[in-house]
């Protein structure tokens, strides 16, 4: 779109089904470059991106002509593809239904990149479950316990 301007960063936060520690370390590195370009394709502008063993945060530059659900949705349906075609789980892998989905000011873009980058650090203090609650809560989001994340306690 011609003389169409705009700073649009948007983190997304998903989850493994049930939660499962099924992102090891042994592709973490390769599935985060291959959804790198995936949003590269799509024609995002990745900021950064990291997982645990059980989620994944990912902060993008997003175009205004982009449908977020729809970049989702190729984000998770084909990184699933390339990690069970690759065989790099033992078992059947798939990405839990929804995402989280938060949006920030220029301003805040290098401490939520730290953030995000820090994930490991952060995961020994809190769990994913408290970490999301919080997001919501912090982002005065409204929510249905019923239609949260499948969380395994």
């Amino acid at each position: 779109m011609a003389n169409t301007y705009s700073q649009i960063t948007i983190q997304l936060i998903f989850a493994v089904q049930n939660r499962e520690s099924m992102i090891n370390s042994q592709f973490r590195e390769p599935l985060q470059k291959y959804i790198t370009g995936i949003i590269t394709n799509q024609k995002q502008k990745l900021l950064t991106i990291n997982s645990v063993s059980d989620h994944m945060h990912i902060l993008i530059g997003q175009s205004p002509t982009c449908c977020l659900s729809d970049l989702v949705r190729e984000i998770k349906s084909e990184s699933s593809r390339f990690i069970n075609e690759k065989k790099l789980s033992k078992f059947k892998f798939y990405w839990q239904e929804g995402f989280g989905a938060f949006s920030y000011s220029r301003s805040q873009r290098d401490n939520v990149i730290k953030y995000i980058t820090n994930q490991e650090i952060h995961h020994k203090k809190s769990t994913f479950k408290e970490e999301y609650l919080q997001f919501l809560k912090k982002f005065e989001i409204d929510f249905n316990e019923n239609y949260l994340f499948h969380f395994i306690e």
